[in-house]
């Protein structure tokens, strides 16, 4: 609520105060009427009695205005001039100023402490000011009442370091109670491996999940009509298991599928968040890399989650997980490694199956590899990328591990998982 002054005169609140004394109208009504509290109310009352006639409610200033020192002034012009900058390009997804994040960088970058009024006043002064557009009130809640209980999880493809003249996709993970990011990193290409990397850096980390919520992207989900080619027509959705959700069926997680952008908005905000503050931090750093981007969004990560408090939680995200794991308010599960099988690359892996020829060879991409099954047998491979350049193959057949090759990942381009 604005101040007194500027929403009553002297006069005005002089009648309502005379009205008091003659026992007309009770405080409380007086209150309500002008905004004000019970010590406030008092202190007018008081000013009046004294002095009836040179009673008055403006307000007027008793010490100059603080100033600010030339370097911070031009500072905080510089750092206006690089949000216009970045404003005008169209190739970027930002449209608005973020005064906040100016507060940050002076703080951060230039060791200097300055107001947000400050940053918006000068921003008003010199024309770097936009009107916000008008929001859609904000009636999120947390729907969850475990930390593990839905585990939000989605990629979102923007040009993050305008340098770098390529768009990346961001995965990330959310716990949906505590709004806590589990898993956040960059990649040139969305894949399934990509994906099942993250599934293995959140389970091993924080245990099993009691459900992951995603979109129908067709890494997480086949539709009939968009996923089937030729020979596949008489499959109907949900019939053919992307190789991602098979890693979950391994670890008894439940997966559901979001039906529209608009139901996944716990996951979006954050995204939003994070592409505000990533973009900004990677031109003014003129970042054209992208494990130099990752280091900037390992920082604004930290940041979202040991220090910013959650507009729907009222919580710092960390804060809020910790509390839930120590109060048993948790559905997250030991994970342990379902037998028959010996290793995480078992698991966490991508997997196809191939018949045993006569001479007990399967091949791989026109790659043959030798192995202890009898002719006819079907066997499951499962392969693990271990880095770039190589790829370990675990050869699994009626429940034993008969082979184990490494093979250039080079050799499975071209593989449809």
């Amino acid at each position: 609520m604005s101040q007194l002054h500027k929403r009553f005169t002297s006069d005005q609140v002089q009648e309502l105060l005379e009205r008091y004394l003659k026992k007309e109208v009770e405080r409380k009504y007086i209150q309500e009427t002008l905004g004000i509290s019970r010590r406030r109310f008092f202190m007018l009352l008081k000013q009046y009695r004294e002095d009836p006639p040179h009673f008055t409610i403006q307000y007027h200033r008793t010490a100059p205005p603080r100033s600010i020192s030339t370097e911070i002034e031009q500072n905080i012009l510089k750092e206006l001039a690089i949000e216009k900058k970045i404003i005008r390009d169209k190739e970027i997804p930002l449209s608005t100023y973020n005064y906040s994040y100016i507060k940050d960088r002076l703080r951060k970058t230039y060791r200097q402490k300055v107001s947000l009024n400050t940053i918006i006043h000068r921003a008003k002064k010199h024309g770097f000011y936009l009107k916000k557009p008008q929001r859609t009130l904000h009636d999120r809640e947390v729907l969850t009442r475990y930390t593990g209980e839905l585990i939000q999880h989605d990629s979102s493809y923007h040009l993050w370091a305008p340098a770098a003249k390529e768009k990346w996709y961001l995965i990330t993970s959310l716990d949906d109670y505590s709004r806590f990011l589990l898993y956040a990193a960059l990649v040139r290409k969305e894949t399934s491996w990509a994906h099942i990397l993250a599934l293995q850096t959140v389970i091993l980390r924080h245990g099993l999940p009691f459900a992951y919520y995603v979109d129908s992207h067709s890494i997480f989900r086949f539709v009939r009509g968009r996923d089937s080619l030729w020979y596949q027509h008489h499959l109907l959705t949900d019939e053919t298991t992307p190789q991602w959700k098979q890693v979950l069926q391994d670890c008894n997680v439940k997966v559901t599928h979001s039906l529209s952008p608009q139901a996944r908005g716990k996951i979006e905000r954050p995204y939003g968040w994070l592409q505000d503050r990533l973009i900004r931090t990677c031109v003014r750093e003129d970042i054209a890399d992208i494990k130099p981007a990752q280091q900037v969004l390992r920082q604004e990560i930290h940041r979202y989650n040991y220090r910013q408090v959650h507009s729907t939680t009222q919580e710092i995200p960390y804060f809020r997980f910790q509390k839930a794991l120590k109060e048993k308010q948790s559905l997250f599960r030991e994970f342990k490694i379902p037998p028959p099988f010996q290793s995480v690359k078992d698991i966490f892996c991508l997997r196809m199956d191939r018949t045993v020829d006569a001479y007990r060879r399967v091949s791989i991409h026109h790659v043959p590899f030798k192995v202890h099954a009898d002719p006819r047998k079907q066997v499951n491979l499962r392969i693990y990328p271990l880095n770039d350049q190589l790829s370990e193959i675990r050869f699994w057949c009626e429940g034993k591990l008969i082979n184990v090759y490494k093979i250039k990942s080079s050799d499975l381009e071209g593989v449809h998982f």
